[in-house]
């Protein structure tokens, strides 16, 4: 499978503009061959947390681009975006009694994996960032995701996630590709750079970063996006300024890796 990570900027809370400008670069990543395409955290938006504008119903607009795009071009296109979830109440019978609560209306921050058959797989990011004020404006999620696709199991987080390495190791032995993408400042670069690459080495795992460049909420984003294999060996990078990278990964790496270095049966 190769897989695309478009490293592109956002538009303040403006997703009219942003799917403009995303639109012909999803193109482009398809027509190179890719089968998956990946945008940064929050790609509609922003990290604009807290505004009127950044969240939206599940199902709303930024879903629906990305259903979209993937069903046009006929890949899986993907990235996160702020979504109210659905009420549900199937649990509950008629003849039960309703207890009265206050809906919390925060959005989870969504990573929304698209098929071209109008599959949708969704992973809430679990690690609100407490330190940019997310934790206020934003609920965490509580489950985990796999996903096969292409023969590949890919495993989603967003962003903060990405330090916490307990989750990356629970998923391992049935992971591929980590898919991470994110709004990470300049100000912590070394930290994207470092904590990406280890997570690769670490969980043998290929692991696709996607972060965003530009400006936004005064804060500079210089991308660094990059695909790492299972043995920690850079495949594809990417430094300032808007672009597409690609790299062709496949499970029969993974499994080679796994196999050279049986690290994994060794943890406790």
């Amino acid at each position: 499978m190769r897989i695309a990570a478009v490293q592109h900027d956002i538009k303040w809370n403006d997703r009219v503009a942003n799917f403009a400008r995303l639109a012909p670069m999803i193109a482009d990543a398809a027509a190179a061959g890719a089968d998956l395409v990946l945008l940064s955290e929050t790609f509609s938006t922003g990290f604009s947390v807290g505004t009127a504008e950044f969240p939206e119903d599940e199902g709303g607009p930024s879903s629906t681009f990305l259903l979209e795009q993937a069903a046009a071009h006929g890949v899986w296109v993907c990235g996160s975006c702020p979504e109210i979830p659905a009420h549900k109440d199937e649990d509950k019978h008629e003849h039960e009694p309703q207890t009265v609560e206050v809906a919390d209306r925060r959005p989870c921050n969504t990573f929304v994996l698209a098929g071209p058959d109008g599959t949708v797989h969704r992973y809430r990011k679990l690690h609100p960032f407490t330190y940019g004020g997310e934790d206020q404006y934003v609920r965490p999620g509580t489950e985990l995701i796999t996903v096969q696709i292409g023969g590949l199991r890919v495993s989603p987080l967003v962003c903060y996630d990405l330090r916490f390495a307990d989750e990356f190791w629970q998923l391992a032995a049935h992971t591929d590709v980590y898919l991470v993408p994110a709004n990470w400042p300049d100000s912590r670069r070394l930290h994207w750079q470092t904590l990406l690459q280890a997570r690769a080495i670490e969980n043998q795992a290929y692991v696709v970063g996607c972060n965003r460049v530009g400006e936004g909420g005064g804060l500079g984003y210089v991308g660094d996006s990059r695909i790492i294999d299972p043995g920690g060996e850079l495949l594809a990078t990417a430094a300032l300024g808007e672009t597409v990278i690609s790299a062709d990964v496949t499970a029969s790496r993974v499994t080679e890796v796994r196999h050279t270095f049986r690290f994994m049966q060794d943890r406790r």
